[in-house]
């Protein structure tokens, strides 16, 4: 078993790109757990990561372009409209980070000024930086990881951002389904700088890709042929009425469908399977509303059908794996680990370079943190006091990353 670095830092210096519904979640959780302990981590997947506790987690540097949180501290920015995610931890001390003026380039759709400004974006009419200037921020912030939570479709944009990272020298965690970690191009580029890169599209903590995949992967194992099958969701936030625009979604259905497709049995004629956001409906706000319908023949070839809705809060479902994206980039940097963190990837996002069925990535998971993840890729599982040594092999490679990095 490979030796186990211990920390060579207490906090775990982080820039966020968009102060939205998530990025509140995040640093609500990070402050609501702050005074709990072990006992007390309910809604987490891990307590301690390495070492590190979520409250190790410090935001240093934060950008955005929205006019109502551009210049205001990060604790006041993260609560202004159109945020509208459950509040569960209100009380934010200043943070004496101010949200500076981001790059906007494809990070607006044009579709949202037909909204209301409190349910919408309102750019802000700040001069708009250059990559010079964003990089200079960043180093002078001492941010070690930067998180990407810009809007779905943002593919311009974000890879500005990764640029900003690499030259920064800072590990980059792309939450959003722009094909970076899986990309042809970014793995090399991270990896030449031993800069860890986790990605790509967070899962939610439990939502409707996880559930989804979890079905799919019991009508596998339970020999039951899947035949047909739909994911729609519907939600009131700034995600959902960013995605009305049908063209900012070509890479989200790529990500969201091959999540399911890789544990299937049989992949799907591509008529017989569609995921995706469905529509926005307002007074739902942070709200998700999954609905899964699974068609299959099982004995006999006996039809069956199964049925499920899901209601969750968006926004803080992601954030309880951000939680530990952030911990395990943390824990490559003081390790010496560059390029496409494989396990935490696999485990954590929709659309990693390879996909693992999630018990497997788990496990991987659990071994890339305890330090026995190692470069023959096996993973030593502990049953009792017997050490199994398994070589876990992906079921799927990336789709349609080459033209997509």
């Amino acid at each position: 078993m490979n030796q186990i670095v211990r920390p060579l830092a207490k906090k775990i210096k982080v820039a966020i790109v968009g102060i939205g519904n998530c990025a509140s979640s995040l640093i609500q959780g990070i402050h609501y757990y702050k005074d709990k302990d072990s006992s007390q981590s309910i809604g987490l997947m891990h307590w301690d990561v390495g070492g590190y506790k979520p409250e190790d987690i410090e935001v240093v540097a934060a950008f955005d372009t929205d006019a109502r949180k551009v210049g205001k501290d990060v604790s006041e920015a993260m609560f202004s409209e159109p945020n509208c995610t459950q509040v569960f931890c209100a009380d934010i001390p200043a943070l004496g980070v101010p949200v500076r003026m981001g790059r906007i380039l494809d990070g607006f759709s044009e579709h949202m000024k037909e909204y209301a400004q409190n349910h919408s974006f309102v750019l802000s009419d700040a001069v708009e930086p250059g990559q010079e200037e964003i990089v200079g921020a960043l180093r002078e912030s001492g941010a070690e990881i930067l998180l990407n939570y810009l809007p779905v479709g943002s593919e311009k944009a974000t890879r500005f951002y990764a640029e900003c990272a690499l030259e920064a020298g800072l590990g980059f965690i792309n939450n959003i389904p722009v094909f970076i970690a899986s990309g042809s191009e970014w793995p090399e580029r991270f990896k030449a700088k031993n800069l860890p890169l986790i990605g790509d599209d967070i899962k939610s903590q439990l939502g409707a890709t996880i559930t989804h995949r979890t079905l799919t992967d019991l009508f596998k194992k339970r020999g039951v042929k899947l035949e047909n099958t739909y994911q729609l969701n519907t939600g009131g936030n700034t995600d959902f009425l960013n995605m009305i625009n049908r063209r900012r979604l070509a890479s989200k259905k790529i990500s969201k469908t091959e999540a399911v497709q890789s544990v299937a049995a049989k992949r799907l004629n591509p008529d017989n399977i569609h995921i995706g956001p469905s529509d926005y409906v307002p007074w739902q706000k942070d709200n998700k509303i999954c609905f899964i319908r699974m068609e299959g023949k099982l004995f006999g070839d006996v039809p069956m059908h199964l049925e499920m809705r899901l209601s969750v809060e968006d926004s803080p479902n992601s954030a309880g794996v951000a939680i530990d994206t952030i911990r395990c980039a943390k824990l490559a940097l003081d390790r010496g680990q560059g390029g496409v963190l494989i396990p935490p990837s696999a485990y954590f996002c929709k659309h990693p370079p390879e996909q693992y069925s999630d018990d497997e990535a788990y496990n991987m998971t659990e071994a890339f943190i305890n330090g026995s993840w190692g470069k023959n890729r096996k993973v030593v599982k502990v049953d009792g006091e017997d050490e199994v040594e398994m070589v876990l092999k992906p079921v799927a490679k990336s789709r349609f990353n080459s033209k997509n990095s």
